[in-house]
Protein backbone atom coordinates (compact mmCIF):
# COMPACT_ATOMS: atom_id res chain seq x y z
CA UNK A 1 0.00 0.00 0.00
CA UNK A 2 1.46 3.42 -1.16
CA UNK A 3 0.93 5.63 2.17
CA UNK A 4 2.44 8.77 0.26
CA UNK A 5 -0.44 11.47 0.58
CA UNK A 6 -1.42 13.30 -3.05
CA UNK A 7 -2.81 16.28 -3.07
CA UNK A 8 -4.22 18.06 -6.08
CA UNK A 9 -1.32 20.55 -6.69
CA UNK A 10 -1.43 24.42 -6.47
CA UNK A 11 -2.75 26.65 -8.89
CA UNK A 12 -0.16 27.87 -10.40
CA UNK A 13 -2.13 31.38 -11.45
CA UNK A 14 -3.13 31.36 -7.39
CA UNK A 15 -1.40 33.84 -5.51
CA UNK A 16 1.84 33.25 -3.68
CA UNK A 17 2.77 30.45 -5.82
CA UNK A 18 6.19 29.62 -6.85
CA UNK A 19 6.85 27.13 -9.55
CA UNK A 20 10.47 25.56 -8.95
CA UNK A 21 12.78 24.88 -11.67
CA UNK A 22 11.87 21.43 -11.01
CA UNK A 23 8.09 21.53 -11.56
CA UNK A 24 7.34 21.45 -7.86
CA UNK A 25 4.96 24.16 -6.52
CA UNK A 26 4.69 25.82 -3.43
CA UNK A 27 2.86 28.81 -1.52
CA UNK A 28 3.96 31.41 -0.26
CA UNK A 29 2.10 33.92 1.43
CA UNK A 30 1.66 36.94 4.55
CA UNK A 31 -0.31 35.76 7.53
CA UNK A 32 -1.30 39.69 8.22
CA UNK A 33 -3.11 39.34 4.79
CA UNK A 34 -6.86 36.75 5.32
CA UNK A 35 -6.49 33.90 3.36
CA UNK A 36 -9.16 34.33 1.10
CA UNK A 37 -12.16 31.86 1.72
CA UNK A 38 -12.01 30.52 -1.80
CA UNK A 39 -8.00 29.83 -2.02
CA UNK A 40 -6.80 26.21 -1.80
CA UNK A 41 -5.78 25.25 2.08
CA UNK A 42 -2.53 24.03 2.31
CA UNK A 43 -1.64 20.52 3.28
CA UNK A 44 0.99 21.13 5.43
CA UNK A 45 2.84 24.76 5.95
CA UNK A 46 5.61 25.87 7.40
CA UNK A 47 5.50 29.11 9.42
CA UNK A 48 8.31 31.18 9.76
CA UNK A 49 7.74 33.57 13.10
CA UNK A 50 9.33 34.82 16.48
CA UNK A 51 5.95 33.67 18.26
CA UNK A 52 3.94 30.61 18.27
CA UNK A 53 1.46 30.53 14.92
CA UNK A 54 -2.31 29.89 15.73
CA UNK A 55 -3.64 26.46 15.65
CA UNK A 56 -4.31 25.89 11.96
CA UNK A 57 -6.60 22.96 10.53
CA UNK A 58 -3.60 21.10 8.79
CA UNK A 59 -0.43 20.14 9.91
CA UNK A 60 2.20 22.62 10.35
CA UNK A 61 5.52 23.21 11.96
CA UNK A 62 6.69 26.40 13.55
CA UNK A 63 10.42 27.37 12.95
CA UNK A 64 11.29 30.11 15.43
CA UNK A 65 12.40 33.38 13.28
CA UNK A 66 12.37 36.45 14.42
CA UNK A 67 11.06 39.51 11.87
CA UNK A 68 14.12 40.74 10.04
CA UNK A 69 16.35 38.41 11.39
CA UNK A 70 17.48 34.95 10.51
CA UNK A 71 16.45 30.80 12.15
CA UNK A 72 17.22 31.02 15.47
CA UNK A 73 18.24 27.42 14.69
CA UNK A 74 19.76 27.00 11.63
CA UNK A 75 20.38 23.33 11.43
CA UNK A 76 16.50 22.84 12.16
CA UNK A 77 15.47 25.03 9.61
CA UNK A 78 17.67 23.30 7.20
CA UNK A 79 16.06 19.98 8.39
CA UNK A 80 12.50 21.95 8.03
CA UNK A 81 13.20 23.05 4.34
CA UNK A 82 14.76 20.26 3.01
CA UNK A 83 11.26 18.28 4.53
CA UNK A 84 9.12 20.73 3.53
CA UNK A 85 10.71 21.31 -0.54
CA UNK A 86 10.30 17.00 -0.44
CA UNK A 87 7.26 17.07 0.57
CA UNK A 88 5.72 19.50 -1.95
CA UNK A 89 5.98 16.35 -4.60
CA UNK A 90 2.72 15.36 -3.59
CA UNK A 91 1.16 18.09 -1.25
CA UNK A 92 0.79 21.38 -1.06
CA UNK A 93 2.92 23.49 0.69
CA UNK A 94 2.97 26.58 2.22
CA UNK A 95 5.41 28.97 3.20
CA UNK A 96 4.58 31.78 5.86
CA UNK A 97 5.86 34.93 7.95
CA UNK A 98 4.03 37.79 8.47
CA UNK A 99 4.68 39.95 5.80
CA UNK A 100 5.31 37.38 3.53
CA UNK A 101 7.98 38.55 1.79
CA UNK A 102 11.19 39.00 4.14
CA UNK A 103 11.44 35.36 5.81
CA UNK A 104 9.36 33.52 3.81
CA UNK A 105 11.52 35.00 0.65
CA UNK A 106 14.62 33.85 2.04
CA UNK A 107 12.75 30.17 2.75
CA UNK A 108 11.60 29.99 -0.90
CA UNK A 109 14.92 30.85 -2.23
CA UNK A 110 16.02 27.96 -0.21
CA UNK A 111 13.77 25.97 -1.77
CA UNK A 112 14.92 26.81 -4.92
CA UNK A 113 18.51 26.56 -4.09
CA UNK A 114 17.63 22.73 -3.07
CA UNK A 115 16.02 22.60 -6.45
CA UNK A 116 18.76 23.29 -7.90
CA UNK A 117 19.06 26.84 -8.69
CA UNK A 118 22.58 28.30 -7.94
CA UNK A 119 22.72 29.86 -4.71
CA UNK A 120 23.98 33.02 -6.26
CA UNK A 121 21.59 33.18 -8.41
CA UNK A 122 18.48 31.60 -5.80
CA UNK A 123 17.32 35.09 -4.79
CA UNK A 124 16.92 36.80 -7.84
CA UNK A 125 15.02 33.77 -8.65
CA UNK A 126 12.23 34.29 -5.73
CA UNK A 127 11.97 37.85 -6.72
CA UNK A 128 11.30 37.50 -10.40
CA UNK A 129 9.00 34.54 -9.24
CA UNK A 130 7.28 34.87 -6.55
CA UNK A 131 8.23 38.72 -5.13
CA UNK A 132 10.42 41.49 -6.34
CA UNK A 133 10.65 42.91 -2.90
CA UNK A 134 11.39 39.02 -1.35
CA UNK A 135 14.46 38.34 0.94
CA UNK A 136 14.72 41.71 2.46
CA UNK A 137 18.04 42.00 4.46
CA UNK A 138 21.58 41.73 3.45
CA UNK A 139 22.14 38.81 6.26
CA UNK A 140 18.74 36.89 4.99
CA UNK A 141 20.93 37.25 1.10
CA UNK A 142 24.00 36.20 2.24
CA UNK A 143 21.72 32.95 4.11
CA UNK A 144 20.64 32.29 0.70
CA UNK A 145 23.95 32.26 -0.79
CA UNK A 146 25.72 30.04 2.23
CA UNK A 147 22.78 27.81 2.25
CA UNK A 148 24.02 26.06 -0.90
Amino acid sequence: MNDKREDPPWDERAPGVLRLPSGLLVRGRGLSRPLDPSAQPPSYGVYLLGRRPPDLPWESHWLRWPDFRLPADRAAARVVLTEAWQRAAGERVEFACDGGRGRTGTALACLAVLDGVPANEAVAYVRTHYDRHAVETPWQKRYVRRFG
